[in-house]
């Protein structure tokens, strides 16, 4: 059944604008006073609300009688909300000045998270998904990528992937799954960091692909956790048996963003120690650089250099990492916005990040925009003009979201 919705005082389509590079605000198409039409979750057109009326005088409508700016839902390509318990006391360690050894000393760390993680049973985890992702779907996150790494090991990875699965019956938001049993090596596995990779290949890998559960893989790649020749045969296998990749890469230190390029990842994350040299590999390429402001802000670090990254030519999203260690705060939008204000994005810049340059990151081509045949994913938010929703840094919401066409708040 068609739907007319509207009128918008704005709607921004984010269509017609290039992938990669530096974006002006004048180049983001504005519909003022427009209106969309919607059937079996796709849309049909956008156009002026009173050319929309004229043109289906007898369709069922849904209007809206204040100011509201039309955007598309957000696209989140790099989460970790799938885990149990919380790390605390790893923050506060951070805040009073204890080194990420220290902490990992003191029994915090990834593995704090890997011990809680494994003794949750599917059921708990599954609800935890849930309810991360239902928190980010009402804040206009309509597309989320989750990752496992909190198992480590078979039943652990196997158990996260389902409760992921399980999660994406239970909310509205598409949960997109990675197998990130690459995270660290696990304390208990008797074996070099190539053996446990293999093991990943041999055994894990298969196993995920016969249930359904993943055809994509992460792996971190950095001095603590994986080195770069040992990454890029793991990818390159990985990607023989059908897996796309992507990379934690250069978050501490270089050399992780040039294994992504080699391995033709879709997206290379964090990027936060990126040099010169990776910044051009990325703009030469097309990986995706993801940055993830949610680690600098939980962290105290920089961020990763975005202005230079779009400067350079490369495409640019921007994801929460959503995580109980790093980035547990998970509010992309009001990540972003502060970013922007530290890096110098443009509004336009920003909006793309979060939409139409984070679709290729999960090589996903069905939304990012507001255009004929595209998901009905949108979100609406109460203002008369897209350029408040960064300048309020995170606290101004979409009043209304929908997914696949219907309203999800």
């Amino acid at each position: 059944m068609k739907m007319l919705i509207g009128p918008f005082a704005q709607i921004l389509p984010m269509t017609g604008i290039p992938l990669k590079g530096t974006l002006q605000d004048e180049q983001l198409p504005v519909i003022e006073k427009g209106g969309v039409v919607t059937e079996d979750g796709k849309i049909v057109t956008i156009d002026e609300y009173r050319v929309l009326l004229q043109q289906y005088p007898d369709i069922e409508s849904l209007f809206i009688d204040t100011p509201m700016v039309l955007l598309p839902g957000f696209i989140d390509c790099h989460t970790h909300i799938c885990f149990d318990g919380n790390r605390s006391r790893d923050y506060a360690m951070r805040i009073a000045g204890k080194s990420y050894l220290e902490i990992a000393r003191a029994g915090g760390g990834i593995w704090d998270s890997v011990t809680k993680t494994r003794l949750a049973d599917t059921v708990t985890l599954t609800e935890n998904t849930v309810a991360r992702a239902n928190r980010h779907l009402r804040e206009g996150v309509t597309t989320i990528e989750v990752k496992s790494g909190y198992g480590l090991d078979f039943d652990s990875e196997v158990k996260m992937l389902q409760a992921i699965q399980q999660a994406g019956m239970h909310t509205a938001a598409t949960l997109v799954p990675t197998c990130l049993a690459g995270h660290m090596k696990p304390r208990d596995f008797e074996g070099t960091d190539e053996a446990y990779l293999q093991w990943i290949l041999e055994e894990l890998l298969p196993a995920l692909k016969a249930a359904q559960l993943t055809n994509r893989v992460d792996i971190f790649i950095e001095e603590t956790a994986f080195k770069t020749d040992a990454a890029l045969h793991f990818l390159q296998q990985a990607a023989t048996q059908g897996f796309a990749a992507t990379v934690h890469a250069d978050q501490f230190s270089a050399g992780g963003a040039e294994v992504a390029v080699k391995a033709g990842a879709l997206s290379a994350d964090h990027l936060e120690a990126s040099t010169d040299k990776e910044i051009a590999l990325l703009a030469a390429s097309s990986t995706v650089a993801v940055v993830l402001p949610g680690a600098s802000l939980g962290l105290g670090m920089h961020y990763a250099p975005a202005r230079k990254l779009l400067n350079a030519g490369a495409s640019v999203a921007i994801a929460s990492d959503w995580n109980p260690g790093s980035a547990p705060m998970g509010d992309l939008l009001m990540q972003a916005a502060v970013m922007s204000a530290a890096e110098k994005l443009s509004a336009a810049e920003v909006l793309a990040a979060l939409t139409y340059r984070a679709a290729p990151a999960l090589l996903l081509e069905d939304r990012g925009t507001l255009a004929k045949g595209m998901l009905a994913d949108m979100q609406a938010y109460p203002t008369s003009d897209y350029r408040d929703i960064l300048y309020y840094q995170g606290k101004l919401k979409p009043a209304i979201v929908w997914k696949n066409g219907e309203r999800v708040k």
